[in-house]
């Protein structure tokens, strides 16, 4: 009865993929986000309003598979399809889908940034980071981790730019609110504050060369 329950398969299958992913286990969990994917195409082909959603998840997930796999060009064309598609779905419905909408571009210039397309990447982390800042305003316990993760990502890609002070300013806001995350919930956000700080002491030496680190920013061993 495919009728029935090809989407609970598609489902399950996009499930799997991302425990396969945790475990390491890539190559399985490529097959598996793949298999999703090709089924929720056909879903969406005679339902799009009923499909279109899990199909733009399917295809973000599998970005990341190919990305964990080196595949970094097949990832960016899967992502900005994902972005395409959540792109069409925020047009008419803000509410629901601007968080997945950050979170696809978000993802989209982290593959730029791996294939160096780094002027790209920025405007789509910036895309990012700005839609974040509008969740965050409204619903700071929902999305401030995720406001900092994309501020951090900002800032490594001003860095690599060149953009060394305004990358440097990004990337302390980005660790003043994984401070407070982790106060909260140490637990959690350690290591992503951990993180954050590398990336802040990376671009305050290169931003002042000379002067080494400040008292205000601490490296992680």
């Amino acid at each position: 009865n495919p009728d029935a329950y090809l989407p609970d398969l598609a489902m399950a299958l996009n499930n799997l993929s991302n425990r396969l992913g945790e475990l390491g286990q890539q190559e399985e969990g490529l097959a598996a986000a793949q298999e999703a994917t090709d089924h929720y195409r056909a879903l969406t082909a005679t339902n799009p309003d009923a499909y279109l959603p899990d199909l733009a998840m399917a295809l973000n997930n599998l970005s990341n598979r190919l990305g964990e796999l080196g595949q970094q060009e097949e990832g960016l064309a899967v992502a900005q399809e994902a972005t395409d598609h959540y792109r069409a779905l925020t047009a008419t419905n803000p509410d629901a889908y601007l968080p997945d909408l950050a979170g696809a571009l978000n993802n989209l210039s982290v593959n730029l940034g791996e294939l160096g397309q780094h002027k790209k990447g920025l405007a789509v982390a910036q895309e990012a980071t700005d839609h974040y800042r509008a969740l965050t305003a409204t619903n700071p316990d929902a999305y401030l981790p995720d406001l900092a993760m994309a501020l951090n990502n900002l800032a490594g890609i001003l860095g690599e730019l060149g953009q060394h002070k305004k990358g440097l300013a990004v990337a302390q806001e980005a660790t003043d609110h994984y401070r407070t995350l982790t106060e909260a919930n140490p637990d959690l956000f350690e290591a992503a504050l951990q993180q954050s700080l590398e990336v802040a002491a990376w671009l305050e030496i290169l931003e002042y060369p000379s002067s080494g680190l400040s008292g205000n920013i601490a490296r992680s061993e």
